[in-house]
């Protein structure tokens, strides 16, 4: 059996607070784009993870998705599976690319074993993988808040724009976007900002990592300011980076982006 997880972007995102725990708060808008990594469970001797296309930094038996799978095999007593992903969302671009693939391998094995567990119970083993994994279960337009795997749902639409998603050859690692980040309550909660006109955000929505990440990496800026002065209505990075996405009330060519980026369009 085998399950196409999605990418993600953030309309936004506040870190408002340092928590005792060492996490923070934040709030942002998670929105689902349709940039799918591909993940296959098959019947095995042994548990492992298979990982094809994209290469991914580190040991395979780290990977979320087979985390996910233990998991759920010691409640459910499950037979061993090999998990293989073809992997196609862009590894450290804040698009959520190990964290969907954890929650739909979980929906995977829910339904392939058919455990009967709901949404909240399938977000509750998500979420302690990481704080967006939990996002990936509905997979709807959220406002998320806590440390990020908080959910209230949002009615909102991006199908009337074109979304260029932009990748720059330059991972950022989650401490490299921590690093100076200015932790502050927001004057406005991003859940009563998102709803304004597209056109207004880029005056009032931001992604408080920006700061941070651009100083080091100025490029990224760069990436952004090129999306703006090729027409884009709004612009931001998603989570810690790299990826820039845009809105485009119009069909838009980038041949001066190319150079060393990927580009996605939806």
């Amino acid at each position: 059996m085998l399950a196409f997880a999605n990418a993600k972007i953030n309309l936004g995102l506040n870190i408002t607070e340092k928590r005792a725990d060492g996490y923070h708060n934040i709030e942002t808008v998670f929105y689902p784009i349709q940039l799918n990594d591909v993940v296959e469970i098959v019947d095995s001797t042994t548990n492992s993870c298979v990982v094809k296309g994209i290469d991914v930094p580190g040991n395979s038996d780290d990977n979320l998705c087979l985390k996910a799978f233990k998991a759920l095999q010691r409640d459910f007593k499950l037979p061993n599976q090999q998990i293989v992903l073809l992997k196609n969302i862009p590894v450290g671009a804040g698009l959520g690319g190990g964290s969907a693939d954890a929650a739909f391998l979980i929906k995977l094995v829910n339904e392939k074993f058919s455990l009967g567990l709901n949404f909240l119970e399938m977000e509750d083993y998500a979420r302690v993988l990481g704080a967006d994994c939990a996002f990936f279960i509905k997979n709807k337009p959220v406002f998320a808040f806590g440390k990020g795997d908080e959910f209230e749902d949002l009615e909102i639409d991006l199908s009337a724009y074109q979304i260029v998603l932009v990748k720059p050859p330059i991972h950022v690692s989650t401490a490299d976007a921590y690093y100076n980040v200015k932790v502050k309550p927001a004057e406005r909660s991003l859940k009563e900002l998102i709803k304004l006109p597209v056109r207004d955000w880029k005056n009032c929505v931001f992604n408080d990592f920006e700061t941070s990440v651009f100083a080091k990496y100025p490029q990224i800026s760069e990436l952004k300011d090129k999306l703006y002065a090729a027409g884009a209505t709004f612009a931001l990075m998603s989570g810690s980076g790299s990826s820039v996405f845009a809105l485009f009330e119009n069909p838009v060519q980038l041949p001066q982006l190319e150079k060393g980026s990927l580009i996605f369009e939806f």
